[in-house]
């Protein structure tokens, strides 16, 4: 029997979401919480993915806490390395690691309706039991390997690209590449510079922006280093220029035509064969799928150690691939660049709510619904960071946990100033707002773009994405609506009109 411990709330993740909570717990003044972390060290994603080529592909100067910026930044777009080790130093600095327990993997939670708290359970044995559960484990955690016919016969190295194999030499090797998302995108040309053949299996070519990046200069450093105000006012341009971008992804195609056009000529310019230019354009709108950026992509196309193939895997063999056009490719070694189980990454959580409904099935059966991207019906006290439909497209998702970290801790007050148990969102609350977000989402580019794409579940419905500019998302959450919830297990504490601490 593992141990117990008894905590007034659970944070799960130590990326930016699970330690922005953490944060504003700290700021209010708790310290009754625990953080539960699966490995090791924090960091989330920027931990797990430390393949060659990793970086953002949002400013840093954006992609950050705006409490606490960082003037260092070697680029615009700062490499993994960067970011993980930004991330480590907020965790200390706010003195977060002594909350954290590393080494405890979430494998279900029950709701107890007696006693209006979560019995929270890990993959070690130990069992967690706290008023208010916050899941910040993120969508981009599990990674998508997809299963190959023959692959058991495989006798070369395989990995994804979230658990590079950094102890295998790429160097003089014949590399098969699934996939040409984002990672990929970012890896596949520092390792072309170094394999002897790699073969890139291309189902849907991405649209590719140039990426605006460059190096931060010493005197730009200096400047928001001694002059903090002058970078507030870089991230707020940075923020307002970003933002822009979302009336071409929910509205105007025009701006997605002009965007298309300037994508179009990235790749003429820099693919000299007409044949592979032909493979590398997609034939769906832009924005329809993640838009990539990258610089040095599209000339690691033109290498002659590298070859594109459109045609589908059809066979892997002890020391090959063969394609769906029958042509055999060997190689030593297949990395994954197929990204993460996005709008089924709930499907095998076993959290159990109030009517004894499991959230993973749930969300299975009837897509992934939530108010606000925060809260579930039936779920009291629970709440998700970027849960379903508050990712983006166009900005920083850190902005959106911001808003969503004080949106929590506001309702945690609520709660406790009420004298309740539990808060719950109403259905109707729930029904309106994602009746709302389907409604502006089937007017986007993500529906009407003409392709397939992760943001979209298995049932074609868009769970990802947040439809539009991120400031009505800060409008929507800067206050909690009593209206749209109900307490339970309230004393006699007196009735309240607005939101404690509002």
């Amino acid at each position: 029997m593992g141990t117990r411990t008894e905590t007034g709330v659970v944070v799960v993740g130590t990326g930016f979401s699970g330690l922005g909570m953490a944060i504003q717990l700290r700021t209010d003044g708790r310290d009754d919480f625990v953080i539960l972390e699966k490995e090791h060290e924090v960091g989330g994603t920027w931990r797990d993915n430390t393949y060659p080529g990793c970086a953002c592909d949002i400013q840093s100067h954006m992609y950050s806490y705006s409490f606490e910026q960082n003037p260092g930044w070697s680029r615009s777009f700062s490499p993994q390395p960067e970011i993980f080790d930004y991330i480590r130093g907020v965790a200390e600095k706010y003195d977060l690691y002594r909350h954290i327990r590393f080494g405890r993997e979430l494998t279900g939670a029950r709701w107890d309706t007696d006693e209006h708290r979560w019995y929270i359970s890990t993959a070690a044995g130990e069992e967690f039991v706290a008023r208010h559960l916050v899941c910040g484990v993120g969508a981009l955690h599990i990674p998508q390997v997809p299963h190959l016919p023959g692959i058991e016969t495989f006798r070369g190295t395989t990995f994804h690209s979230a658990q590079w194999d950094h102890d295998y030499d790429l160097r003089g090797k014949r590399v098969a590449v699934i996939g040409t998302g984002a990672s990929a995108v970012q890896f596949v040309p520092e390792i072309a510079k170094d394999v002897e053949r790699l073969t890139l299996f291309q189902r849907t070519p991405p649209w590719i922006m140039p990426k605006p990046d460059r190096r931060m200069p010493d005197w730009a450093k200096r400047l928001f280093s001694r002059v903090p105000g002058v970078q507030r006012v870089y991230r707020d341009l940075l923020y307002w220029m970003l933002e822009l971008r979302a009336v071409g992804f929910n509205g105007d195609p025009r701006i997605m035509k002009f965007a298309q056009k300037i994508a179009k000529r990235n790749i003429d310019r820099h693919v000299d064969d007409p044949a592979l230019r032909a493979k590398l354009t997609p034939d769906y709108v832009m924005g329809c799928k993640r838009v990539l950026i990258s610089n040095d992509y599209y000339p690691a196309m033109n290498r002659d150690n590298v070859d594109v193939v459109t045609d589908g895997v059809a066979e892997v063999r002890a020391h090959s691939i063969v394609d769906t056009a029958g042509v055999e490719h060997e190689v030593d070694a297949i990395i994954y660049g197929t990204g993460f189980h996005v709008t089924d990454a709930f499907d095998d959580l076993d959290i159990i709510g109030a009517q004894g409904t499991n959230l993973g099935k749930q969300w299975a059966e009837e897509g992934m619904q939530t108010h606000l991207g925060i809260t579930v019906t039936g779920y009291p006290n629970l709440y998700f960071l970027l849960g379903p439909n508050t990712g983006l497209g166009h900005n920083s998702v850190v902005f959106m946990i911001e808003q969503q970290v004080r949106y929590i801790a506001e309702a945690i007050r609520w709660v406790e100033a009420e004298g309740a148990g539990a808060i719950e969102v109403r259905p109707e609350a729930q029904a309106r707002f994602n009746a709302e977000i389907q409604r502006k989402l089937s007017k986007g580019v993500w529906t009407r773009g003409g392709c397939t794409s992760w943001y979209l579940d298995s049932q074609g419905v868009n769970r990802t994405i947040w439809p539009g500019f991120t400031w009505r998302y800060w409008l929507r959450t800067r206050k909690l609506d009593p209206r749209d919830f109900r307490l339970h297990g309230r004393s006699a504490a007196p009735e309240r009109t607005a939101a404690a601490g509002g």
